[in-house]
């Protein structure tokens, strides 16, 4: 996501510096015109807006804070878009944290997956001021097709959990759904064209399929990440005095899929990795665990 979104920018003439955990990642983007620094503080040092984008609240953390965080080097004046899918609470946290260096904060969680970062197609979820979104919104622009302010800090990262809270309900409901199917004797194949043609034939429903059918589980959005959501979805709900029934179910499902191998797949591969394992199923894997494309 991260390398999509800084090559958009780049193609737009933006100077852009980068920092990743992985250097090579990072090294990769330097042949596009980026500037590659050696820690998140070296990155934020010239910058008007920084952006991050990783996967949980302590790899948030572990950016913006510290001794070589992007915080220590970022300067009065700068917006800080925080683009991961993380908790209110640490957003909250780095708010204050950004007001006491005099920046401000824009929690603005994407929807959309890799290819819709590398063609600039993006939503943007924004909480935060107004002045600050139009300070960075030529930026969040060039990276989007559009960019949603909701109200104050939180509002994006509470945006961003409800959407994925239910995208991880259903993608684990139709998994299951594909898995009675095949074990009553249907056709898988037909099956899904029914259901993706009828009532439950979400844009989702069909996007999983195609990848499952096709047996392509190249990760556009990693299957253990949705676990994360949903969890963060769950303690979400939780301040709030609400409990989301329908979550523990659909965890349970995601876990399972990530602890028989398919953790770091493309969340499609949560379908196959609840297709029955007896009779033509068992015989198709050849009695391996699980298949790979």
């Amino acid at each position: 996501m991260g390398a999509g979104m800084a090559r958009r920018l780049l193609s737009r003439k933006f100077p852009v510096t980068v920092f990743n955990r992985g250097r090579d990642r990072a090294d990769a983007l330097a042949a596009d015109g980026a500037t590659v620094a050696q820690s998140p503080r070296e990155a934020a040092a010239k910058a008007r807006v920084i952006l991050a984008i990783v996967a949980d609240d302590a790899a948030s953390r572990a950016v913006w804070l510290g001794e070589n965080g992007a915080l220590a080097g970022a300067v009065p004046g700068t917006v800080l878009v925080e683009s991961s899918t993380l908790s209110t609470a640490w957003v909250r946290e780095l708010a204050a944290e950004a007001a006491r260096r005099k920046c401000e904060l824009l929690d603005a969680p994407v929807t959309g997956t890799k290819p819709h970062a590398a063609n600039g197609e993006l939503l943007f979820l924004v909480g935060g001021s107004a002045e600050a979104l139009e300070t960075a919104r030529p930026v969040l622009a060039a990276m989007s097709r559009d960019v949603v302010h909701l109200g104050p800090t939180g509002s994006g990262a509470i945006m961003k959990l409800v959407n994925n809270f239910l995208c991880g309900v259903q993608a684990a409901s139709f998994a299951e759904g594909m898995a009675l199917a095949e074990a009553g004797g249907l056709d898988r194949d037909q099956a899904a064209k029914l259901l993706g043609g009828g009532a439950p034939g979400s844009p989702l429903v069909k996007t999983l399929w195609a990848r499952a059918a096709a047996r392509d589980f190249t990760p556009n959005f990693v299957l253990r990440l949705m676990a994360k959501d949903l969890k963060y979805s769950v303690e979400e709900a939780k301040q709030r005095g609400l409990k989301l029934k329908t979550a523990a179910p659909a965890i349970e499902v995601f876990e399972q899929a990530a602890s028989s191998g398919y953790g770091d797949d493309d969340f499609a591969a949560v379908i196959e990795a609840e297709r029955p394992r007896s009779g033509k199923a068992a015989a198709q894997a050849g009695g391996k665990g699980r298949e790979r494309c």
